[in-house]
């Protein structure tokens, strides 16, 4: 029965480790140079997903990119489809060829992000308005370029290392 129970930990604690990592994507193509792709018009549709999968909300976005050689200014507006709209700023922030660092008025602290191949990671926290309080979730955002017009995005959120929602988002280049 021990080994049974630990077996079936092992399994839990395995299952649960994040093993992607940016470079792993390091040698693909095409190449996501963040600060170009979100350059000008970008338009995004998403689904979130509760923890269980259950689609609970849907939008569409648009953004719009300002490149100024050492930073990205993103200005993002958000219409979900149950009426409410949200916008937020950007400001990301080029360190080297790989490594970036990004700001928005609701965003806890530093965004680090890293860029390999055609994969973007940008992890951070958010405060995310609920019930009329603000609660501190971490994102694990990842973007997949397709084409040099097609991006698809993929966020885990977690609150205590628990996923608590997962929202996939498709952006298109104008």
């Amino acid at each position: 029965m021990k080994k049974i129970f630990g077996f079936f930990i092992l399994l839990i604690l395995t299952g649960c480790a994040n093993t992607m990592k940016p470079t792993d994507f390091k040698d693909q193509k095409p190449r996501l140079i963040i600060e170009d792709y979100l350059s000008g018009n970008v338009k995004a549709w998403g689904v979130l997903q509760n923890r269980s999968g259950k689609v609970t909300r849907q939008f569409k976005a648009d953004l719009n990119g300002k490149w100024d050689g050492s930073q990205l200014i993103l200005d993002e507006v958000f219409n979900w489809t149950d009426g409410e709209k949200q916008t937020r700023q950007w400001t990301i922030t080029k360190i080297d060829e790989n490594n970036y660092e990004g700001t928005a008025s609701d965003v806890v602290g530093k965004a680090k992000g890293f860029s390999y191949g055609p994969a973007f990671k940008f992890e951070y926290v958010l405060l995310v308005p609920v019930k009329g309080k603000n609660i501190k979730i971490t994102f694990d955002d990842w973007i997949f370029m397709q084409d040099e017009r097609v991006a698809i995005n993929r966020a885990t959120m977690t609150k205590f290392g628990i996923k608590v929602a997962e929202l996939t988002v498709m952006f298109v280049k104008d």
